[in-house]
């Protein structure tokens, strides 16, 4: 059991090598009282019927694409994102409205409630998320106080909370079982929900491509518990477990990793990502992966795409050939729920205290990642523009009618458009109002109103939304019926499409 320490010995002074030791014991006696927190692996591993190299391309077979990516802030950041698809919701096309328009949702923690929800539910799932999530107690059935012996001794023993006190409750009353085939099961937009490979500090997205390198089945994984991984906080989660099976698959890993893995002019984000996947095949260095909160590596969702672009290799990677050819207008909206600095430690001499130090520390290396990835991507954006034209420009005629070039298209007519969506952004008293609510996974009815109109009305003032829709309805195309537009198509690929 822990030592009892006297109170009176609180103002010795020691020196640093001492105070090492003295914490060490004070650890190690902690320690042997720990209860053990641990999440088992629910991954299934791959069938006689799992495509071989399955993966889930990014193709909407439309000229005019909206892709969002959606952060983490606990259930801020997830009406956050509501407000952000309710917008979209309510502007009118022609022939619909721009939810037709959302071809890819990438997310992290909070955002990935949003995501999974509408990945599910689509258009339908937009009217009652409010109801069905927002308003829900989340934290009801949570063990919150690290002050309580038994729960300092879960922190200890690997996370305040495992899958019984979440992940499960998550699938029971938010997702009702629902897997990854369901959310397959739908047309678009692609969900990329990611979490944090915590062993190897890189970005984890639940995609099929990934798990086909695990030689586990997508289709057959919870949604809650990809969910739960997304939003597992250290120390508040133990983290969500993964097993790999490399005795399971017989084909080689993707001959683009070998192609990174050999290249020693390869950016450092992309080693790292080769090296984890990598890892994954190889037995003696992965059993198991430990998957946490994917703000840690990148709250903005953004890294996985970046990489995806990079290791294919293609001019107009992650879209497809066919989307290349057919792509006008592609608008990303980066969707930022992240508060500013807290406190009033910075008015003062002393301070900050424990608590806000390691908070802040956090704080800074999350937001750091953030904005190294936003800079990252905005040079992508312009890159992959030009690359996209280049490409459509080297086609012969033949090659336009062979990828379903619609009439009247010329090559050069591709604009990208990337825009930035923050609480900072937005204008008063909306941003007071969403910067005053906290990270929580429980909030009020009046500070989950606040947050969805305030990103509504501040996605509705976008100008990059307005350029986009002018550009729309330059050449918008006879209205198609809704159930022809939203008929599902085939998800899965070979290898050999790429």
């Amino acid at each position: 059991m822990a030592p009892q320490v006297d109170p009176r010995e609180s103002t010795m002074t020691v020196s640093p090598p001492s105070a090492r030791l003295a914490l060490a014991s004070f650890a190690l006696a902690l320690a042997g009282c720990a209860t053990l927190v641990f999440n088992a692996a629910t991954n299934a591993p791959m069938t006689n019927d799992t495509p071989p190299m399955m993966d889930a391309q990014f193709e909407t077979n439309q000229e005019n694409i909206i892709a969002v990516s959606f952060s983490g802030g606990g259930l801020r950041a997830a009406a956050f994102a509501h407000g952000v698809l309710r917008a979209l919701a309510e502007t009118k096309t022609p022939d619909g409205d721009l939810l037709d328009d959302l071809g890819l949702i990438s997310s992290v923690s909070g955002g990935s409630l949003t995501a999974a929800y509408f990945g599910l539910h689509g258009r339908e799932g937009v009217d009652h998320f409010r109801e069905d999530v927002l308003l829900r107690d989340f934290e009801r059935h949570l063990r919150m106080s690290v002050f309580l012996p038994a729960n300092l001794s879960r922190i200890l023993g690997g996370g305040l909370n495992a899958r019984e006190d979440f992940g499960d409750w998550l699938d029971r009353e938010v997702f009702h079982g629902a897997t990854f085939a369901d959310i397959y099961h739908r047309a678009k937009p692609e969900i990329r929900i990611h979490a944090t490979d915590l062993y190897h500090r890189v970005p984890f997205p639940f995609i099929p491509r990934v798990f086909s390198i695990l030689c586990s089945d997508i289709r057959s994984y919870s949604v809650a518990d990809a969910v739960a991984a997304s939003m597992a906080v250290p120390v508040v989660f133990a983290p969500v477990v993964l097993r790999t099976y490399p005795d399971r698959c017989n084909e080689p890993l993707p001959e683009m990793l070998v192609r990174v893995r050999n290249d020693p002019n390869a950016p450092r984000l992309l080693k790292a990502s080769e090296q984890a996947l990598s890892a994954y095949r190889n037995p003696q260095l992965v059993r198991y992966i430990k998957l946490v909160d994917g703000g840690l590596t990148d709250n903005l969702g953004l890294s996985t795409l970046i990489i995806s672009r990079a290791i294919r290799g293609t001019p107009y990677a992650p879209l497809s050939e066919h989307d290349a050819v057919k792509v006008r207008r592609l608008l990303f909206i980066v969707v930022d729920a992240a508060r500013g600095p807290r406190g009033d430690w910075s008015l003062q001499a002393e301070g900050p205290r424990g608590v806000d130090v390691a908070l802040g520390a956090t704080d800074a290396a999350v937001d750091s990642s953030a904005r190294l990835a936003a800079d990252a991507f905005e040079h992508m954006m312009r890159e992959w523009q030009e690359a996209v034209i280049g490409f459509r420009c080297g086609l012969r005629p033949e090659d336009v009618a062979r990828l379903a070039g619609p009439p009247g298209w010329r090559c050069a007519d591709v604009k990208f458009s990337l825009v930035f969506l923050s609480i900072d952004s937005l204008a008063q008293p909306h941003r007071a109002r969403i910067d005053a609510v906290p990270t929580r996974l429980t909030l009020d009815a009046a500070q989950i109103d606040a947050t969805i109109e305030g990103a509504r009305q501040g996605t509705l003032a976008l100008p990059q939304l307005q350029e986009y829709l002018r550009d729309r309805r330059v050449t918008e195309r006879p209205p198609l019926d809704r159930r022809l537009r939203e008929r599902p198509m085939e998800r899965w690929t070979s290898a050999s499409d790429e």
